[in-house]
């Protein structure tokens, strides 16, 4: 049987800048115990003599041209952003100096 605890949850929760509840916590402990589980009887199935495949049926993918476009106006692009600098988005810093 598959476990995952509610710390491994919360951990893997807070890596996701996730905030989840101790119940909520526990419920998804149980619900990816299950979905481990399925994924370990699944692995039990004798696939030898099954080719490999990306989908069941086969699709064209529908490409359009690659051709070249005026460019965006920069005004249009950053009207709607909470901050900017002249043509440039304004993000929160993420790394250190010595990160980088």
């Amino acid at each position: 049987m598959s476990h995952i605890s509610r710390d491994t949850v919360l951990h893997v929760a807070e890596l996701a800048r996730l905030s989840l509840s101790d119940a909520e916590a526990g419920a998804a402990a149980e619900e990816l115990g299950t979905i481990l589980e399925y994924a370990e009887t699944l692995r039990t199935l004798d696939t030898s003599g099954v080719e490999p495949t990306a989908h069941p049926i086969p699709l064209p993918t529908p490409l359009r041209d690659d051709r070249p476009a005026p460019a965006l106006d920069p005004e249009r692009a950053l009207a709607n952003a909470p901050q900017r600098d002249a043509t440039a988005f304004v993000v929160p810093k993420i790394l250190d100096a010595d990160e980088a």
